[in-house]
C-alpha cells in the first residue's frame, strides 16, 4: 500500500493514514451452543438437523437444529436464492455448523452459510415385501403393524428398502453475493 502511494501524482502530501477494515472477515460471528444463543447475536453453532426444511409463504425455508443443549430454528430467506435449494436437501440427522445472525422473535438463525460435516443415510421404502411362501406382494396390516400375505396369511415387518444417493456433499455453502452481509467472509477467502 505504501508503494501505491508513491505511484500517485498529486500535490505535496502533508500526512497519510492506513485504515484496516473487518469487512469479509466473519469477525462478527462467535461460537456458541444453542442454549447460549440470544436475540441479535451473530453465531456459529454446531448442530444436527432436527426436522425437515419447510418452504413457507414468501419462499423462505425454515427448519430446526438441535445440540445437546437445546433446539433452535434456522431460516434461509427468499433473497438467498439458490442457497435455499441446498438447505432443502438437508434431512434429519445431517450434522453441520450453522453461521448467521439471530432474529429476536421467533428466535431464529438467519443463515449466512453452512459447513456440512456429515450426511445421514436417506433410505426409502420401494415396495412391500414379497411372501416367502407364495411369492406374492404382501399388504400392509396398518401403520407400524407390518405386512400380511392375503393368500396364505404369512406375516413380515420388513418392506424392501433402498438407500438413495444424496444430491449434496459435505463442505461449505454460502448465500449468493447479492444476499451476503458485508462482514461475512466469502468462501473463496476461506481456503
Amino acid at each position: 500500500m505504501i508503494e501505491a502511494k508513491s505511484l500517485i501524482k498529486s500535490e505535496k502530501i502533508d500526512s497519510w493514514m492506513i485504515f484496516e477494515s473487518n469487512q469479509g472477515t466473519d469477525d462478527h460471528l462467535k461460537k456458541k451452543s444453542i442454549k447460549d444463543i440470544k436475540s441479535y447475536d451473530s453465531v456459529i453453532t454446531k448442530g444436527t438437523v432436527y426436522n425437515l426444511p419447510n418452504t413457507i409463504k414468501g419462499g423462505h425455508v425454515i427448519f430446526s437444529i438441535k445440540d445437546k443443549t437445546g433446539i433452535i430454528d434456522c431460516a434461509a430467506y427468499e433473497p438467498t436464492k439458490q442457497f435455499r435449494d441446498i438447505i432443502k436437501k438437508l434431512i434429519i440427522n445431517d450434522q453441520a455448523e450453522f453461521y448467521g445472525g439471530v432474529r429476536e422473535k421467533p428466535l431464529t438463525i438467519n443463515l449466512e452459510k453452512i459447513n456440512i460435516k456429515s450426511l445421514s443415510n436417506k433410505i426409502i421404502k420401494i415396495e412391500n415385501p414379497i411372501c416367502k411362501k407364495c411369492g406374492k406382494h404382501m399388504k400392509s396390516i396398518g401403520k407400524n403393524q407390518g405386512f400380511r400375505c392375503k393368500k396364505c396369511g404369512f406375516k413380515s415387518d420388513k418392506p424392501k428398502m433402498e438407500k438413495i444417493e444424496r444430491k449434496i456433499k459435505p463442505g461449505f455453502y454460502e448465500v449468493p453475493v447479492c444476499a451476503r452481509r458485508h462482514l461475512s467472509k466469502p468462501l473463496k477467502k476461506m481456503v
